[in-house]
C-alpha cells in the first residue's frame, strides 16, 4: 500500500472512532489504548500487507497502533494543566503487546474523505511498507473519492472480537469483492492511475475476477471486448504479465524474470534446432528483428499443427505475427482478420500488439520475440482458446517455457510427435 493511501486509512479510521464516541454521548472522551489496540489488530487482519514483517505474527500490528496513536495525539484537544504540578509525559506511545489485550470493543471502518496532510500522521518507515512484489493480500484505502461518498460521512460499526476468534471469510465475500472492483474502476478512470495500487486491488479481487472470466458467458469472438471493457487495466502489459504470475505461480515474486530467462534459453535452442533441421539459416549477419522473425516462422515448422489455418488468414504464422505491407493500414487489417486471438503487427517503425480488433500497445521492433510471451499472457488473462492452426506450438510454449501442464485431451498426435523430436534434440 502506498504511503498516501496508508495515511489516509489511518486518518479516516481515527476520525471515525472519535465521531462514534461523540455520537454515543461520551462527552469529550477519546479512544482508549485498548480500543486503539483492538482497531490496530483488526486493520492488519483485514489488510495483511500492513503487518510488520520483522515481528512475530502475534505482534504484527504494533506499527499500525503507533500510527493510530500518533494521529490521536494530533487531533486531541489540548487539556488545561495545573502549572504548580508537573505533567508526566509517556516517552513512547508504543504499547506493551503482552499488557494491552483487548476484549470486545467497537471497530469503525470509515469511508470519508479528509483534507489533512498525510505526511504528519504517518512516519516514513521502510519496514512498515511491503515490497511491491509481495504476495500478501493487499488493498488500497476504501473508496473515499467516489461520488457517492464525497462530502458525506458514512460509518460502519462492527463489534470486534479477540483476533483469534475473528472470522476472515468476509474478506472474500461478494460484498467485499464488489467493493474492490468499484475501487479498481475508480482508479482506472484516473488519467495517470497508480500502477502499484491497481496491482494490489487485482490481487484482492482475483477470485471473483477469474470466476467471471472463466465462466464462458460470452462468445469467444466477443470475449476479449467484454473483459477489456470490464478491466481496462488489462490494456497495460505490466498488469497482464502480473495476472499471468497470479494464475501460474502467485507466490514467486521473481516469476516474470525467470519466465523471460527461460524464453531466451528456449529461443537459443530453437535456433540450433532450426539450423540442424535445415529450416533456418545461421543468424550471422542478421539484426535482432530479422532473427526474431526467423525464429517465429521456424517455430511453426518445428512444432506444426495438423489443422490448416483459415483460408482468409493465409499462412499459420499470421495467427501470431503479421508484417504490414507498404501503405497497409493496421486497423483495416484487424477488422478483416478472421481470428480474434492476440497478434503482433510489425511495421517499419514498431510492433503493435492487438487482441482481436482492439489495439493494445506498441512495442519496439527488437521486442518482437519477447512479444510471444505477451501473447501467451493475454491467452491466460482473458482465458482465450488457442487457434487450431497454432495449437501445437502454443502448447509447447505452455509446457516448456511457462512450465504449465496441459489437459490429456490436448495431447494430440502432432504435439506428441513434436515433443518427441524436441526432447531427442535437446537431449543430444
Amino acid at each position: 500500500m502506498s504511503k498516501d493511501l496508508r495515511c489516509r486509512l489511518i486518518r479516516n479510521t481515527m476520525t471515525s472512532m472519535i465521531a462514534i464516541l461523540r455520537a454515543k454521548g461520551d462527552g469529550d472522551r477519546y479512544p482508549s489504548k485498548p480500543e486503539v489496540t483492538a482497531m490496530a489488530k483488526r486493520i492488519v487482519l483485514y489488510y495483511p500487507m500492513l503487518q510488520d514483517r520483522d515481528l512475530s505474527s502475534k505482534n504484527a500490528w504494533v506499527t499500525v497502533y503507533t500510527q493510530l496513536y500518533k494521529r490521536l495525539q494530533n487531533v486531541r484537544s489540548p487539556q488545561k494543566t495545573n502549572p504548580k504540578r508537573r505533567r508526566l509525559v509517556e516517552p513512547n506511545c508504543q504499547p506493551d503487546p503482552d499488557e494491552l489485550v483487548s476484549s470486545d470493543s467497537t471497530v469503525i471502518l470509515d469511508r470519508s474523505s479528509q483534507g489533512s496532510s498525510p505526511s504528519e500522521d504517518c512516519p516514513s518507515e521502510g519496514s512498515s511498507t511491503p515490497d511491491s512484489g509481495s504476495n500478501a493480500r493487499r488493498i488500497d484505502t476504501p473508496d473515499t473519492d467516489s461520488p457517492a461518498t464525497t462530502g458525506k460521512h458514512r460509518t460502519l460499526i462492527r463489534t470486534a472480537k479477540k483476533p483469534a476468534d475473528i472470522d476472515t471469510s468476509d474478506t472474500d465475500s461478494p460484498a467485499t469483492m464488489a467493493k474492490h472492483y468499484r475501487t479498481l474502476q475508480s482508479l482506472c478512470r484516473k488519467k495517470n492511475p497508480n500502477h502499484e495500487s491497481i496491482s494490489q486491488l487485482l490481487d484482492l479481487e482475483f477470485a471473483a475476477r477469474r470466476a467471471f472470466i472463466d465462466s464462458d458467458s460470452c462468445r469467444e469472438e466477443d470475449k476479449h471486448k467484454k473483459i477489456l471493457e470490464a478491466y481496462p487495466c488489462f490494456k497495460d502489459i505490466g498488469h497482464v504479465m502480473g495476472e499471468l504470475q497470479r494464475i501460474l505461480d502467485k507466490d514467486n515474486i521473481h516469476y516474470i524474470d525467470e519466465l523471460k530467462e527461460r524464453w531466451d534459453n528456449f529461443c537459443q535452442k530453437v535456433q540450433f534446432f532450426g539450423v540442424w533441421k535445415k529450416l533456418l539459416k545461421p543468424p550471422m549477419g542478421m539484426d535482432k528483428v530479422e532473427q526474431a522473425l526467423g525464429i517465429l516462422h521456424v517455430l511453426l515448422s518445428l512444432f506444426p499443427s495438423s489443422s490448416a489455418p483459415p483460408k482468409k488468414l493465409g499462412h499459420a504464422s499470421e495467427a501470431l505475427v503479421h508484417v504490414l505491407e507498404e501503405n497497409e493500414d493496421p486497423n483495416d487489417y484487424l477488422r478483416k482478420r478472421p481470428l480474434s486471438c492476440p497478434v503482433l503487427i510489425l511495421s517499419s517503425s514498431n510492433c503493435l500488439l492487438a487482441v482481436g480488433d482492439v489495439p493494445i500497445t506498441a512495442l519496439p521492433k527488437d521486442k518482437v520475440t519477447e512479444g510471444v510471451l505477451y501473447l501467451m499472457a493475454y491467452y491466460y488473462a482473458l482465458h482465450l482458446t488457442y487457434p487450431r492452426c497454432v495449437a501445437t506450438l502454443l502448447s509447447v510454449i505452455q509446457t516448456e517455457v511457462l512450465l504449465d501442464t496441459i489437459h490429456d485431451q490436448d495431447l494430440t498426435p502432432s504435439f506428441k510427435k513434436s515433443m518427441a523430436d524436441w526432447k531427442a534434440f535437446v537431449g543430444k
